[in-house]
Formats: C-alpha cells, sequence, structure tokens
C-alpha cells in the first residue's frame, strides 16, 4: 500500500503544527508520498517584496515575479525543512520538485478563458523514479513546481500534483490511498463549526453543495481533484485534520463514486 498524502492549508505554515503533522507522518508505516504546498507562505513573501498576489477560484495566478517566489519557498525553503525534519526522525527522504528527473511535466495551462499565467496542469509523471526511490524505502516529499519540458517551471496546484502522483502509482500494482490533511476536520457543511463534517461525499451531492455554497474557494480544486482520483482507480480518498494522519480511518470526508 503506498499513502500519497498532500498537507497543505494552515499547517505548512505553523511551524509547531508542522512538526506534530511530521511526527505523527514519520510514525506510518509502508510506502509514502508527500505533497506540500506553502502558499500562504508564498504570500506573506510576495507581499513583503511588494508583489501583489491575485487568487482566481483558489487558485493562483502566477506572473514572472511570483514564479520565481513560489519556487524559492515551495521548491526550497518548505521543502528542505521537511526534509530534513523527517530524516531527523529517522524517516528516510528525498526532496524533490516536479522539475527533477522529469517527475511531472506539464502543459502550460491555456490563457483562455483565464490568464493564469505561469501554471501547468500535469500531463506525464516518471513513475519510475519514484518506484526506484519507493522500492528502496525512500520517503520521497514532492514540492508543486513542475517542468514544461523545454525550460520553463511551472506553478501547479498541490492538490493536482497529489491527485496525479495518486492516479500514477495506481495504474502499476500498487494499491494507493489518497489523503489531503488540513486544518480542518474533514468537509464541512458549516465552516465555522469543526463538527460539522460532512462524512462522505459522492458526485451528486458535490454539485449540490457547490450550488448552495459550501463548498467554495481553495476546497473547490481539492475535491475536483479528489473525484478524478477515485474514479481513475485510487482505491481510497480520504480528506481530513492534519492530526488524524496516523489514525487508521483518517475520520473526516471520504470521497465516493
Amino acid at each position: 500500500m503506498i499513502k500519497v498524502v498532500k498537507i497543505g492549508g494552515n499547517i505548512v505554515d505553523n511551524p509547531l503544527k508542522l512538526d506534530k503533522f511530521l511526527q505523527d507522518f514519520a510514525s506510518v508505516g509502508g510506502g509514502k508520498v508527500l505533497i506540500h504546498g506553502g502558499g500562504k507562505i508564498a504570500t506573506a513573501i510576495s507581499k513583503s517584496l511588494g508583489i501583489e498576489t491575485q487568487m482566481i477560484n483558489g487558485r493562483r495566478v502566477t506572473d514572472l515575479e511570483t514564479l520565481k517566489v513560489v519556487t524559492m519557498v515551495y521548491a526550497g525553503g518548505v521543502n528542505k525543512s521537511i526534509v530534513n525534519k523527517l530524516n531527523s526522525l529517522d524517516c528516510r527522504c528525498v526532496g524533490l520538485s516536479g522539475a527533477d528527473g522529469d517527475l511531472i511535466v506539464s502543459n502550460k495551462r491555456s490563457q483562455e478563458p483565464i490568464d493564469y499565467g505561469y501554471v501547468g496542469d500535469p500531463k506525464s509523471v516518471n513513475v519510475e523514479l519514484l518506484t526506484l526511490l519507493s522500492s528502496n524505502g525512500y520517503t520521497i516529499v514532492i514540492a508543486p513546481i513542475t517542468s514544461s519540458g523545454d525550460g520553463e517551471l511551472l506553478n501547479t496546484n498541490a492538490d493536482t500534483v497529489a491527485q496525479t502522483i495518486a492516479v500514477a502509482m495506481a495504474a502499476g500494482d500498487e494499491a494507493v490511498e489518497l489523503v489531503y490533511c488540513f486544518e480542518k476536520q474533514g468537509v464541512l457543511m458549516d465552516v465555522e463549526d469543526d463538527d460539522s463534517v460532512i462524512a462522505q461525499v459522492d458526485g451528486e451531492s458535490f454539485e449540490k453543495l457547490k450550488l448552495d455554497g459550501v463548498i467554495v474557494d481553495g476546497m473547490l480544486p481539492k475535491l475536483e481533484n479528489a473525484f478524478k482520483a477515485i474514479d481513475s482507480g485510487v482505491g481510497r480518498v480520504v480528506i481530513c485534520s492534519a492530526e488524524n494522519i496516523s489514525r487508521e480511518d483518517y475520520g473526516g470526508t471520504t470521497i465516493t463514486k
């Protein structure tokens, strides 16, 4: 069993919460891949540099200056800090971006209907590299910067990277679980009420929750990717609290067809 885990939200930029998550993650047995964001850190650094952050439908618009910042933050500071911590917890790690070894090659997103700038949509995964590292006992920590294949770096949604990695690995003989971890307990009926967890979301209820305005902003791409994963052979997809990564049932919200 391979666990593909995406950590984001208010965990990565909170040292205490991230430290606790990494301790729990290190204790989880079996093959593991960790995909991280770092958007809040990138936003803070962009602001300090006088670079405006623009978001559309929960996704970052990446101009050339923003691309430099997110590459520095995601593939640099955040990735290496996570790898260093996990190694100190006896969880042998290799930190990569999608550009390393052509791990993830992406198409630059079309400017129509919305110009997101230097943003990529994954088209291929170097599964051989993932398998080589995983089969030799390494946990793989991936930053969501991908390659265009012709020398251009592209910012890529971390939820999408997690889904893409999970689907690619599920195409082999391994059973794969995809777990989206963040600061909330799961998908909530009321974002202000942590006890309003929706235990299960299928395609029909997802459409209704969108129409009712329950699922908005950053939760939209997360759930869209969750459904792509479950429809493409990933055995289990869960959205849960980072505090529950070492629980067998994860709690939270299970995605079903």
